[in-house]
This record gives structure tokens, C-alpha cells and sequence, in this order.
């Protein structure tokens, strides 16, 4: 009997064996090739699965003959029999038109394209942001430095290798972004862009573009959404500290039979952040339509957008002030009471939206042709105090030195003054543009193994600049009595009146770009070489007649060209290495063109290209669920120009334009991944940098802002001093771990050390100046994410927690360096402390 159960035991156990079989596969992109990480493959009708680890491969355990379900974000999910192919299974994405965009946006490929690449994807996005802005979900990547500078809504700021945003390229869809005028990015204009962003690739050093673009850093290139294949949409609910509240929607009407689609989000957020004085109210909205004309041709329209409002805090503090005061380092000196309602001294009001037309058009199998057309117009500017309320050191302010500004005492002062003219009042500083721009790139595949890439870049941008009245605080009237106005002396001026500066910048870039591309075997190569002129005047309304001939600027053209190129190469399947080299000129900004002031419309003659010449090796090595990466670049910067603005003690302004300066920038970059198995995954990474000035410069001459010159021209001794404002030494390390089904817990550790105080160069006049600035003291920062995804009758849902310097660390992530060097002379924006948000998303 014992013989006869034991052989039946033996058998239903070889039954159940033989029921099971061990499947393994491999998910990617269909356009592209590149693993999809993350991706989740479930045996369907069970809770059975895994996800993909770092090179897009699985391992899991099925019963013989059952089916496989394979979905990622953004993906059309697919359903595969166990017994079929898994080696290469391709997803597609689905959105119309979205594997298109990626040739205007000149997307990195991994193992292919030879440069230095992060790549941050829609779930990421959505687990990791919280509340915090779009510069800060970059920060783990190598090389980046962002910050959220003055702490009002939308000011951060992002430095890649160094460099910051005006050197930095960043793309919506392939689209520039950075400001035609000066290269900045005001990121309080894109507060809805991680909400349509499908994925964010940061490309450091020369990048994938083939448009000359700004990259001496890098280019942080940002794919939005497109019209989804599948109708369906979703609703969000964040919840935060300092009443921080975000609802926004998200909506999609499938592909139709007729080849229309569309996707519509947009959300409302409100509150304040974690300084005094800083509530913000806005907007951003986002619309994408498409039209499958035929198999030949489609149309797509996009455009995304916020309009938004929020307090500012535009002067740092010394750190006595932030130990002293009793709101520490939350505290705002920037903002005030009047008739009980708070009234922000800096305050910027912006809206600025982005639209193009995009037409993609299959000539034949091997040519395509991609063109976009775009504008943007933005309206709005900041506030600014003027006359006795722009006194900051002796501003009258309600319960003591540290308190709130008594506005209320200007509005008193101005309605006793019988005359009824004005001794304080706000003001707004406009800064409106209309910008068009047309991008047209030809894909070409000339052989199996070349495939040329060529087009045109043309842009067309005019900046509106004035200063309005917006607030005589009680009085009737002020009296334009500036030596700039040349045209109304002493006019008596009311709301809604420009005075101060009123004045046009025009921008007209034209560029032609050709790319060569190179791929067989194990080898992929390319060679790109782009031509651009960048063209600028100037109208000045203000301080010149209509008749005057000196009121429209000469025309100054800048002819610059870049040429690049590089190569990777497959040692394995496991190990690459890659090379980059390139050399391009840069046309100066424009406010180094107009170095003289704003009332001047006289070029600076002595402006020059800048010019940076590159190079960059690379190894990688992926297998087993680990991915690591390795890189050393070296950029030399030459002729940069420099326009420094100061305030002195007495609150006068200065300018200074500081050419010729040359700098270096070189070091290394660690990161990598390791998927540790099904539930850990864990990453990393470090970054070492050296970057400093290379050489001193002479006869700088100072201005003020009528654009007098003040004295004698001076000398700048910066020669071997570090390149302030980023941090040279940066390291990241995280994990996410599944704890349960749906439930997943991530946590980020940053470290940021070498981190010197930005400086006015133009302090550092003789050898014995040339010294070091203040080193902010090494930081570092922890930040928790937690995430739950769970189905509710037909729909699917998500729950966020996210908690940002977790432990409340107090530092110092901005300073202006001090008179001794050191932290009781310098003043500076201490960082946010702890803040936390809570999200949920219901998909349908």
C-alpha cells in the first residue's frame, strides 16, 4: 500500500513538473530598439509575473501552453503564447505620431549613439516629482546640479557639467526653448511639462542634436505626450505642505476610423511653497491632435502651456539673518501687508505658450520627410518697487527688523503729500515675445548601412521690454524725471504709463544642418556639421524720437557653424566603448551685444563668438540585470563673454561685460543599475568635476544703468579660480523595492560637495584679490517615494507619497560670495526643509 502511494505521489509531483515550463524573453521599443526597463509581463487570468530588468529581459515560471500579457506606460500592450519567440518581443508605443517627433528631437539610442546619456521615463516622472519642480527630478543624474534658487514657484535652476541653462539646450519635441535674448529658461513658463513629458533625456556635453543648438553642457531633451490609439483619460489629486494642492485630467479620444485622435490634459495648482511669502496660483494645459491622412502623410498639432502667478524672494540673506529671525530659513524679506492682505514685493505673472504643426511625410521607404512649425508668445513680467519702498535697507516692516513690510505706511506717506505725487510706488517689468520658427529635418537612408539626415532651422523672435506703472500706492501721479527720458522730461506719469525702458530686441536665426550616420555589425558612426547666422537689433522707444535715426540699432550678424562627430562600438554584447569630438563657434548673447544699457541702442563692438571645442570617451557594460556606465570629457571654453549685474551697498547698479574669459571644464561620470531580482532594484551613480578659469582679462569697463562709464577700466584676476554657482562633486544612490503586489518603495540619496558661491568678477581687481570664493559647506539629502497601483472595478488607480529631505537637513545650495570669503560675509538662499505630497490617479 506504502509502495502504491508512493508511486502516485511520485507521479502527480512529475505531472505538476512537467505543467510547468521556464520562459525568458527580451521587451523593446519597436522604433527604436532599446529595452524597455520595467516592463511587466503577467501569465494571464493569474497574478504569475515579473518585470523586465535593465537590458529589457525576464525570466519567468508559466504553465505549459498559457498566454503571456506584455504592457509598459505609453505602450500597446501585447498578448503572446508562451511557446512562441520571446527573444525580441516589440511593443509599440500608443501615441500617433510619437516615433516620428524622435527624428526632429534627435533621440539617443543606448549601445548606439556615442554619448553620454540618462534617460528618465513617464513612470519615473510620475512616482518621483511630488512637488517638487521639473529642473529637480534631473538631480540624480551625473553632472547635474538643480536647485530651487530664491524658492518661489517655478525659479529653480539646473546646471549640467557646470554650465548653466543659458548653456544648456533643452527641446520640447525637438523645439528650442531657451530664450532667443539671453539663453535662460524661467521654468515657472513649463510648470505643466511633467505632466505631458512621456520621457526627459538628458544628453550631456555635445548631444544628439543635429541643430546648432546652445549645448556646451548638455541638452535635456523632453518628449510630451501624443494622441493616444486608445481612448481612455485619468484624473489626479496631489495634496501637500503649505496647502500645496494640484487637480488636474487628462483625456484621450482613440484613433478613429477617419484617422483623427486627440489628447487633452490640463491642471490647476495653488498654494504656497515652503518660504514666506510664496503663494503661487496657475494653470498648464496641454492638447495634442493628430490626423492619419493616409499612408503617406500625417498631421500633427500640439501645444502646452501654464499661465501662472507666484511670490518671489529676490534678495538672499546674510546666515545671521536666517539663525536669527524667527521663521529661519523659510524667511522671505520680499513680501508685505496692505489692508490686511499680503502684497508680494517680488512677484512675477507669466504666461507663455508653445504651439507647432508637425507634418510627417513618407516619400518612400527610405525617405521621410519631418517639418515642424511653431510659435510662442509670451505676455507678463515681474514686479518691481520703486522710489522710497525700493530703499530695502531701511524699508519700514511690522512687528520688526524681520517682519512683513508695512505697505500700508507708503500708502499713508503718499496720500499725506498734498501734491499728490507719489514717493513709492509698484511697477511691473514687462517682458513679452512673439516667436516663429520653422524645423525641417529629410531622413534619408542612402544604403543598408548609411543613412544621411539634413534640413533647415529657421527662427524669427522679437522681445517687448518696458517698465509700466501698476500701483501708485495712494498718490496720483509720479514724475518721469530720468536723464534717459530724452524725448518727455519730467513727464507726469499714471498707471498704465511705460517709463524707464521701452524697447524692442529682435532676433532672426537662420541654419542649415547636415548628419551622415553610420551603422553596421557592432560599429555605429556619425558626422554632423550645421551652419547658423544670428542677427540682432535693436528699437528704442524710450530715449530716442521717431525721427531720430540712432532709434533703430545697426543689424549685427554672427555666421557660426559646428562640426561633430563620433563612434561606438559593440566589443560584446556586453561591453561598448564610444568616442565624441567637436568644435563650434557661438554668436554672443544678446545682452552682450547691447552691453551698453537699456537705453542705448549702441553695439558693443568688442563682441565675438565664443568658441568651445570637446571631447568625451565612454565605456558601458550591460549583463545579468546590471547596467554601468563610465565617461571622461574635457570642454574648453574660449572668449566668453560674461554680463555681470551688481548692487552696490548704497543699492546703485552696475554693469560690467567681461570678454575674453576661457574656461575648463573636465571630469568623469559613474552611473549605473542593478537589477538585484523581481522586487530590488538599485542605482547610482558619481559624478567628479574640474572646472575652473583659465586666464585673467583686461581694461573691463564699468557702467551704470544709464550706461555711463564709471572710472577707469579695471582689471579681472580670476585666472585658476573655480567655476562657482554647481557643485563639482556630486553622487546619487537609490533602490525600489516591490513590497508587495502593486505596493513599491524607492528612496534617493544625493551628495553635493565642492560647491563654491557664485562672485562678481569684476571684485577680484589685482593679483592679491585673486582669491578663492566662499566653499558652501559638502550636503546631502534624502528623499522617500512610495507608490501603489490597484484596480477598481474597470479602472485602474495609483497612490503617491513622496517626502523630500526626509531628515530636514538644513544647507546651502546658492550663495553670493562675501568681502572675507567665507560664510559670515556671504549671503545666500538656505534650501527647503522637509515637504511632502500626497497624489492619487484614477485611470480610465
Amino acid at each position: 500500500m506504502k509502495k502504491t502511494l508512493l508511486t502516485l505521489m511520485l507521479a502527480l509531483s512529475m505531472a505538476v513538473t512537467f505543467a510547468q515550463s521556464a520562459v525568458s524573453g527580451k521587451v523593446i521599443d519597436a522604433e527604436t530598439g532599446e529595452p524597455l526597463i520595467g516592463a511587466t509581463i503577467i501569465e494571464k487570468g493569474t497574478t504569475n509575473g515579473v518585470i523586465t530588468d535593465i537590458n529589457g529581459s525576464f525570466n519567468l515560471s508559466v504553465e505549459t501552453g498559457s498566454t503571456l500579457v506584455i504592457s509598459y506606460l505609453g505602450y500597446i500592450s501585447e498578448e503572446i503564447s508562451a511557446n512562441s519567440d520571446l527573444s525580441q518581443i516589440s511593443l509599440q508605443t500608443d501615441a500617433v505620431g510619437l516615433s516620428e517627433v524622435q527624428v526632429i528631437a534627435s533621440i539617443a539610442v543606448d549601445r548606439k549613439t556615442p554619448i553620454a546619456v540618462s534617460t528618465i521615463k513617464q513612470a519615473q516622472i510620475e512616482a518621483k516629482i511630488g512637488g517638487q519642480e521639473f529642473p529637480e527630478i534631473l538631480k540624480s543624474t551625473p553632472g547635474v546640479f538643480a536647485t530651487k534658487a530664491g524658492g518661489g514657484f517655478g525659479d529653480g535652476r539646473i546646471n549640467v557639467r557646470g554650465f548653466n541653462d543659458e548653456n544648456v539646450a533643452v527641446l520640447i519635441n525637438g523645439i528650442p526653448v531657451n530664450d532667443m535674448e539671453n539663453g535662460n529658461v524661467y521654468w515657472s513658463n513649463w510648470a505643466g511639462l511633467t505632466d505631458a513629458a512621456t520621457s526627459i533625456q538628458v544628453q550631456r556635453g555635445l548631444g544628439a542634436s543635429k541643430v546648432a543648438v546652445p549645448s556646451v553642457g548638455g541638452t535635456i531633451n523632453i518628449l510630451s505626450k501624443a494622441s493616444d490609439r486608445k481612448a481612455g483619460g485619468s484624473v489626479k489629486m496631489t495634496t501637500g505642505n503649505n496647502e500645496y494642492s494640484k487637480v488636474g485630467f487628462s483625456l484621450s479620444s482613440g484613433l478613429n476610423e477617419d484617422g483623427w485622435a486627440f489628447t487633452l490634459s490640463g491642471a490647476k495648482m495653488q498654494g504656497n511653497t515652503f518660504m514666506e511669502g510664496g503663494q503661487f496660483f496657475g494653470y498648464s494645459y496641454f492638447a495634442n491632435i493628430a490626423k492619419q491622412i493616409n499612408d503617406a502623410h500625417e498631421l500633427n498639432f500640439t501645444i502646452v502651456g501654464a499661465k501662472q502667478t507666484h511670490g518671489q524672494r529676490f534678495h538672499d540673506s546674510s546666515l545671521a539673518t536666517i539663525e536669527n529671525n524667527p521663521n529661519g530659513r523659510r524667511y522671505n524679506p520680499d513680501w508685505g501687508y496692505q489692508n490686511g492682505q499680503v502684497v508680494n514685493l517680488a512677484y512675477n505673472f507669466y504666461h507663455k505658450p508653445q504651439m507647432s504643426l508637425n507634418h510627417y511625410w513618407t516619400i518612400s521607404d527610405k525617405m521621410e520627410l519631418s517639418t515642424a512649425v511653431y510659435a510662442s508668445f509670451g505676455q507678463g513680467g515681474g514686479r518691481r518697487t520703486q522710489g522710497t519702498i525700493n530703499d530695502f535697507n531701511n524699508l519700514v516692516r511690522t512687528g520688526g527688523q524681520y517682519g512683513p513690510v508695512d505697505v500700508d505706511y507708503y500708502v499713508e506717506q503718499n496720500e499725506s503729500n498734498q501734491s499728490g505725487e507719489s514717493s513709492a510706488w509698484l511697477a511691473a517689468s514687462m517682458n513679452s515675445h512673439n516667436w516663429y520658427g520653422v524645423l525641417s529635418t529629410l531622413d534619408y537612408q542612402l544604403t543598408d548601412n548609411i543613412r544621411f539626415l539634413g534640413g533647415l532651422d529657421f527662427r524669427s523672435y522679437k522681445g517687448i521690454h518696458y517698465y509700466e506703472v501698476t500701483d501708485l500706492l495712494g498718490g496720483d501721479y509720479i514724475i518721469d524725471d530720468s536723464n534717459n527720458n530724452r524725448i518727455n522730461p519730467n513727464a507726469t506719469l499714471v498707471v498704465g504709463d511705460r517709463y524707464n525702458r521701452d524697447y524692442e530686441g529682435n532676433v532672426l536665426w537662420s541654419g542649415l544642418f547636415g548628419q551622415l550616420e553610420y551603422s553596421k555589425d557592432e560599429l555605429s558612426a556619425f558626422i554632423s556639421l550645421s551652419g547658423s547666422n544670428t542677427r540682432y537689433s535693436k528699437v528704442d522707444f524710450y530715449s530716442y524720437a521717431a525721427n531720430d535715426p540712432d532709434r533703430e540699432s545697426d543689424k549685427l550678424d554672427f555666421l557660426g557653424y559646428q562640426v561633430k562627430g563620433g563612434a561606438n562600438y559593440n566589443l560584446t554584447d556586453n561591453h561598448n566603448v564610444y568616442a565624441n569630438v567637436g568644435y563650434f563657434t557661438k554668436a554672443p548673447t544678446w545682452d552682450n551685444v547691447f552691453a551698453i544699457g537699456d537705453n542705448s541702442t549702441e553695439v558693443n563692438e568688442g563682441a565675438e563668438h565664443e568658441k568651445i571645442f570637446s571631447t568625451e570617451v565612454g565605456y558601458g557594460f550591460r549583463k545579468y540585470g546590471l547596467s554601468l556606465n563610465v565617461n571622461i570629457y574635457r570642454t574648453q571654453w574660449n572668449d566668453r563673454a560674461l554680463q555681470q549685474r551688481e548692487t552696490a551697498p548704497s543699492g546703485d547698479v552696475f554693469y560690467a561685460n567681461v570678454l575674453g574669459v576661457n574656461a575648463l571644464h573636465q571630469g568623469v561620470e559613474f552611473d549605473g543599475r542593478y537589477d538585484v531580482n523581481n522586487k530590488l532594484s538599485l542605482t547610482g551613480m558619481l559624478s567628479l568635476g574640474d572646472w575652473t578659469w583659465n586666464n585673467n582679462v583686461e581694461n573691463v569697463i564699468i557702467r551704470d544703468v544709464d550706461g555711463t562709464q564709471l572710472g577707469d577700466p579695471i582689471n579681472v584676476y580670476i585666472q585658476g579660480l573655480k567655476v562657482g554657482n554647481a557643485a563639482q562633486t556630486t553622487g546619487a544612490f537609490g533602490f525600489n523595492y516591490k513590497l508587495l503586489q502593486g505596493l513599491s518603495v524607492g528612496m534617493d540619496y544625493n551628495y553635493y560637495a565642492d560647491l563654491f558661491a557664485s562672485y562678481d568678477p569684476t571684485s577680484r581687481t589685482s593679483q592679491e584679490e585673486n582669491v578663492q570664493a566662499w566653499e558652501i559647506p559638502a550636503y546631502s539629502l534624502m528623499d522617500l517615494n512610495i507608490a501603489y497601483d490597484f484596480d477598481v472595478a474597470d479602472f485602474k488607480g495609483s497612490l503617491y507619497a513622496n517626502i523630500n529631505n526626509m531628515f530636514d537637513t538644513f544647507y546651502v545650495a546658492d550663495a553670493r560670495d562675501g568681502s572675507n570669503h567665507d560664510a559670515q560675509t556671504s549671503s545666500m538662499y538656505a534650501g527647503f526643509g522637509r515637504t511632502w505630497t500626497l497624489g492619487a490617479v484614477i485611470r480610465f
